[in-house]
């Protein structure tokens, strides 16, 4: 049975205050990450998704908890906004043992199968087909749960973005793609690197549904994908939503910006999606004030100031167990259960 038509989020003050939570929350963790690699207590590179947090809230908040997702090297809201706990986060961006992978993974490698996420990855377009094979194994084995695969716009110009949507087309797999299209591909512009106008119409080309968004829109995001959700859910087979946002920070760490100008960058911080939503809440939502909103920011702030402290006391991973048992820390629990929340220990 199709699922019935869901409100928007602004549409409630509980479920709208816990989307601006979420939209705070995947900001104010990039916020600190960037900080702490300035600061040189963060090693690696850092690839952030400022400006992007709508498309990810959006999405996740119309899956269900067993749902599965496959996240990107820009992962971090991705992995927020299906559930992490950011104490686990911190850690294993910092190399910390009590990271979601033992630190071995780092900020582009977080995975959180106990939440259906499967993992974020630095191969552009490499969640896509891990994606749909989830989605043919959810198909297989009757499950009713359906898989989500963030990508960026670079990765549709990928043969692994080609293949398995030809292929998720083909056995009508219950699988969303959802590309966050934030006009770059590195430094190189989507209206160089691609003939078409629109990403959402290279779906025609395998024969399901393209969607194009506003991606700063949470509301609109949400609606978008409840309708794309409930499609895979009823066997219907797959979608392309195309999220259309910008990240206001470079591309990674090393990124100077000297492909984009500040005036285009300006232009985008005034769409910002978590203002943006927090206005709404606060003009069209009943029972929500500027204390409602103000209490969500202190919230959060204080939440991330509490995991940075908490996973910099952490113990550091252990070099020593590098090529340790590394798929049994990340991959022990089954979906859809958490011990971790139960206090089971590792």
């Amino acid at each position: 049975m199709p699922e019935p038509p869901r409100p928007p989020l602004s549409g409630d003050r509980a479920t709208g205050l816990a989307t601006l939570r979420t939209l705070w929350t995947v900001r104010r963790f990039e916020e600190a990450v960037d900080d702490l690699f300035a600061r040189g207590m963060m090693h690696g590179t850092m690839h952030l998704s400022i400006g992007q947090e709508a498309s990810a809230t959006g999405v996740c908040s119309a899956l269900r908890e067993d749902d599965l997702i496959a996240s990107t090297h820009r992962g971090h809201g991705h992995c927020i906004a299906k559930g992490a706990e950011l104490v686990p986060m911190m850690a294993e961006l910092l190399a910390k043992d009590t990271g979601y992978c033992r630190g071995r993974g780092g900020s582009m490698h977080i995975a959180d199968a106990a939440r259906g996420n499967l993992g974020a990855n630095g191969i552009v377009g490499g969640g896509v087909p891990i994606a749909v094979g989830a989605a043919l194994a959810q198909q297989r084995l009757r499950t009713g749960r359906v898989a989500v695969s963030f990508f960026g716009d670079g990765a549709t110009n990928e043969g692994a973005f080609h293949e398995a949507a030809n292929l998720a087309a083909i056995w009508k797999l219950p699988v969303v793609l959802v590309c966050e299209n934030n006009k770059y591909g590195m430094s190189f512009s989507t209206e160089r690197s691609m003939a078409v106008a629109t990403i959402a119409e290279r779906a025609a080309a395998y024969g399901f549904p393209g969607v194009r968004v506003d991606g700063n829109d949470v509301d609109a995001v949400h609606a978008a994908a409840t309708e794309a959700v409930a499609r895979a859910r009823a066997g219907e087979g797959p979608t392309l939503l195309e999220c259309v946002t910008y990240r206001w920070k470079g591309h990674s760490k090393s990124d100077k910006n000297l492909y984009r100008t500040r005036e285009e960058i300006e232009e985008w911080r005034a769409l910002d999606p978590v203002t943006r939503f927090e206005r709404r809440l606060v003009e069209a939502c009943p029972g929500v004030g500027e204390e409602d909103v103000a209490a969500v920011r202190d919230a959060v702030r204080d939440a991330v100031r509490d995991a940075v402290r908490q996973a910099m006391a952490a113990p550091d991973a252990d070099p020593a167990d590098l090529l340790g048992d590394l798929p049994a820390a990340v991959f022990w629990q089954p979906v859809g259960t958490d011990a971790r929340r139960e206090g089971v220990a590792r």
